[in-house]
C-alpha cells in the first residue's frame, strides 16, 4: 500500500489519474462512491477495480453500495 494514499502500489497509472479525476485522493475517499461509478471512470479496468476493492476490505471498508453488507 501507498502510505499517503492507501492505493495499492500496483495499481496502474490510468487508475491512479482516473480517481485523481475523479477528486479520489485517498482510498477513503472510495467509501462515497458505488463500485459502479469507479467502474465507469475512465482508466479503472477489472484489475484495478479488483485491487481496490481489495485493498478496501484490507481496512474493513467498502464502497459506498456495499457498506450496506453484513
Amino acid at each position: 500500500m501507498d502510505q499517503q494514499t492507501g492505493f495499492p502500489i500496483k495499481l496502474a497509472a490510468p487508475a491512479r489519474r482516473a480517481l485523481a479525476g475523479a477528486g479520489i485522493r485517498r482510498l477513503e475517499d472510495l467509501t462515497r462512491m458505488t463500485e459502479p461509478e469507479v467502474k465507469n471512470l475512465h482508466g479503472i479496468g477489472p484489475n484495478a477495480l479488483r485491487q481496490l476493492r481489495e485493498a478496501l476490505a484490507a481496512r474493513g471498508l467498502f464502497f459506498a453500495a456495499d457498506s450496506n453488507i453484513s
